[in-house]
């Protein structure tokens, strides 16, 4: 799904865009494993266990749609697949890694939330 330049009134707010093409629960955790290189689906399953099989291959299949991703399909039995982040998802790098600062910040006792993840106020 890739994200057409927008003109006049059809002018989307950035932030929108943002969480367009890398919102969700999964999108940023895949786009964070694979900062340290080339991944195997298998190992992004390991990686990211709370994610099924079936939502992890989804969000790759759009991260590769909006160029973040590269897939790479090795001629092999059975074949071997590999993901990295594009030349243009590394353009994510600093905003992922300003993401975890903040993140570790927000996880200090001082400035935790009242609200812990899984509940959910009224």
């Amino acid at each position: 799904m890739l994200v057409r330049a927008e003109t006049g009134s059809d002018r989307k707010c950035p932030i929108e865009t943002v969480i367009l093409i890398v919102g969700g629960k999964w999108k940023p955790l895949i786009l964070w494993n694979l900062l340290d290189g080339t991944k195997r689906f298998s190992e992004l399953e390991r990686l990211i266990p709370e994610a099924t099989q079936k939502m992890l291959a989804q969000h790759l299949r759009e991260l590769e749609n909006d160029r973040l991703v590269t897939r790479t399909i090795f001629p092999s039995v059975p074949p071997k697949v590999e993901y990295a982040l594009s030349e243009y998802g590394q353009t994510l790098i600093p905003v992922l890694e300003v993401m975890c600062a903040w993140g570790e910040t927000h996880n200090k006792p001082e400035f935790s939330s009242p609200y812990t993840l899984t509940e959910k106020s009224g």
